[in-house]
């Protein structure tokens, strides 16, 4: 039996088509499924030591009484350079005395960050 050359044509075809379409249907169930990567770093003694803060009694900053203090001793403090402290001794003559340390955030330049710098060194001498 002899085979025409449409009928091999025919044949290769579809022998290629079945090779195709076994190829794609065997890479869909071999995909590479996701990896999950962990990673541990491990800390240098330096990064491992515990840090340890000062207390205000252990800083270079005294407390100050901020209803007593010159320009001068205010200008100790955190972030209060010679403007600010001038600031808070002209509001204590004009407005009298702090009642509680928290007060001297009513002086106009010192605001939330800035008075949470200074609460731990100022007192109203109560």
């Amino acid at each position: 039996m002899k085979i025409s050359k449409l009928e091999f044509a025919t044949l290769l075809l579809t022998a290629v088509f079945l090779a195709f379409s076994l190829g794609w249907f065997l890479r869909g169930s071999t995909a590479a499924q996701p990896v999950r990567v962990e990673t541990e770093r491990t800390l240098s003694a330096a990064e491992n030591s515990p840090v340890v803060l000062p207390t205000p009694s252990e800083s270079a900053v005294p407390i100050i009484d901020i209803n007593t203090a010159a320009a001068e001793e205010l200008e100790a403090l955190p972030g209060i350079g010679p403007k600010r402290a001038a600031d808070i001794v002209a509001y204590r003559e004009e407005h009298g005395p702090f009642r509680i340390p928290e007060d001297i955030a009513k002086v106009p330049g010192i605001g939330e960050s800035t008075l949470e710098g200074l609460i731990d060194f100022i007192t109203t001498g109560e």
